[in-house]
């Protein structure tokens, strides 16, 4: 990793491909590596187009009323890149549209697109230990429930921001609808001790 780890410039593209559809996303631009800055493109194309075809999948729609793509930069600091793409459709006859979300989190040195197991040490039982934070943040912060939280799978959406781990749930999961996507922030000194000191979580923790 370079000594110094300089942000990456971010332009915002958009696709408009009927009417009442608008999809934003970002583009990282001005990278002196340009293979790397071409596969976290393609890496955040390809998420924004799998979140279109969720929708009609989901919503077993042929068309919709409205489409609005968005995203939000999380993380662009200590080499490290975190967003969030969100995707919201409606159908004309339908009450209530249908908002999805996922994130993506990169190494800029090298392009690496980090999963969450990525992040922790090999044998450190993270499922285990993630599930009883946010199981514990669910009972002190009252969140309603339906059904049962049965704890944080493997591959669990994340995205990290500043120094915490935020860990969130697609709506309806465990959730009412009314909550929204339901997010666990965890601080990375929680964490340190199980996380690995190269990764993501490990150069938060350092840059003390």
């Amino acid at each position: 990793m370079a000594a110094l780890a300089f942000p990456v410039n971010i332009r915002t593209m958009v696709v408009r491909q009927a009417p009442g559809t608008e999809i934003y996303y970002p583009q990282v631009v001005g990278m002196a590596d340009r293979r790397v800055q071409e596969t976290i493109n393609q890496k955040i194309f390809q998420l924004t187009e799998s979140l279109f075809q969720q929708q009609f999948q989901q919503q077993e729609e042929n068309a919709f009323a409205q489409m609005i793509g968005t995203y939000e930069i999380k993380t662009n600091q200590r080499d490290v890149l975190g967003l969030t793409l969100s995707n919201y459709a409606i159908a004309a006859h339908a009450a209530n549209g249908l908002t999805l979300m996922k994130s993506l989190t990169f190494d800029i040195q090298t392009g690496k697109s980090y999963h969450l197991a990525d992040l922790f040490q090999p044998g450190s039982e993270y499922v285990t230990k993630l599930s009883n934070i946010v199981q514990a943040q669910i009972k002190v912060r009252d969140i309603p429930i339906v059904g049962t939280f049965n704890g944080v799978s493997p591959d669990q959406d994340f995205y990290i921001a500043d120094k915490c781990l935020v860990l969130y749930f697609q709506v309806n999961v465990f959730t009412p609808h009314y909550v929204g996507f339901p997010m666990f922030p965890i601080s990375v000194f929680e964490l340190e001790n199980i996380v690995t000191d190269d990764g993501p979580l490990g150069r938060m923790a350092a840059g003390t």
